[in-house]
């Protein structure tokens, strides 16, 4: 969406990320943070992505929509089904697929609807139904918005948390360096962020002609930017492929995007990532990656179904 309706739709639910409701949120996510890490076996292996990555995330996003924590993981599985291809196996037919997206607007119509009799909520289900901007949204328009939410919340930082875990094994000098630091926590989020790249491209439509590199693009081209590549780019971070907590520049990465369309939720995934590392380093030894990861079938999203790890104190 262009301007100016992208930015006052934008507007309307940009204070949850802001440094209020930030400062608020730190408490309740170390809390389940800790909740979390308590529950996992230690000496045993099992699935990091089920019992951290995407609880930690569903358990988020439910606090951000203010959703029925019972039903939290509608909200994963609302995000799978819009990013996932038929042959991921989460859907047979386009009409299977609609039908649970519709499941997700009908749902979440309810919920917004409760709350535009109650104002002032800072959740972005009660911030839709009352900015004048955004409370008569159409129907269509109100499940784009919703999945951006949804999947910005659910899927990004699910993967960088995977991940990340997953690079700290392939480079064990740095999580060496992190041990023995904690003051580099932040740097090696950013970091983390710009090896994981949990999204790999966006795409764009060009609005007039354009030369790059002695080629012409068109007006009105489809166009990919691909973060994935950015995020490698030898000119601008040096040993691209090597994860290192100490780069000078990881904040320069493109996994949050550019521009107007920069990621809204950014300071809420670095949020729960730096608290999950500050934890994780004060109970284990080693997070140990025990077998190959598997990954999530996709050519958008970058990330893993199955990453099977050992926790050792």
């Amino acid at each position: 969406m262009d301007d100016p309706n992208h930015a006052v739709q934008r507007k309307a639910v940009a204070p949850v990320a802001g440094p209020r409701n930030l400062a608020s949120l730190e408490p309740q996510i170390r809390e389940r943070v800790i909740g979390i890490l308590d529950s996992l076996p230690v000496g045993e292996t099992f699935n990091w992505v089920d019992k951290v990555s995407i609880e930690l995330t569903t358990q988020m996003l439910a606090t951000l929509f203010d959703f029925p924590f019972e039903d939290r993981y509608k909200l994963t599985r609302w995000s799978d089904i819009a990013t996932s291809p038929r042959k991921a196996g989460l859907w047979d037919t386009i009409e299977e697929r609609q039908q649970e997206l519709n499941e997700c607007l009908e749902y979440m119509t309810r919920l917004r609807d409760e709350r535009a009799k109650n104002p002032g909520g800072l959740d972005l289900l009660t911030m839709l139904a009352h900015n004048e901007d955004t409370k008569n949204m159409s129907p269509v328009q109100f499940l784009g918005n919703l999945l951006l939410l949804i999947i910005g919340g659910n899927d990004t930082t699910r993967n960088s948390i995977s991940g990340g875990v997953l690079a700290m094994n392939r480079f064990p000098e740095e999580f060496e360096k992190v041990k023995a630091d904690r003051s580099k926590i932040p740097n090696a989020v950013a970091e983390i962020i710009r090896w994981q790249t949990p999204l790999a491209f966006m795409r764009r439509t060009t609005t007039r002609d354009v030369e790059i590199n002695g080629t012409v693009i068109p007006k009105g081209e489809r166009v990919l930017m691909w973060y994935a590549s950015g995020n490698r780019d030898e000119a601008v971070f040096e040993n691209a492929d090597v994860l290192n907590v100490d780069r000078a520049n990881a904040r320069q990465h493109l996994s949050f995007g550019f521009g107007v369309h920069r990621c809204m939720g950014n300071r809420v995934a670095e949020l729960q990532l730096r608290v999950l590392w500050e934890e994780m380093l004060q109970r284990y030894s080693q997070i140990e990656v025990v077998g190959a990861p598997i990954r999530a079938i996709s050519n958008f999203v970058r990330g893993y179904t199955h990453l099977p790890v050992k926790l050792h104190v």
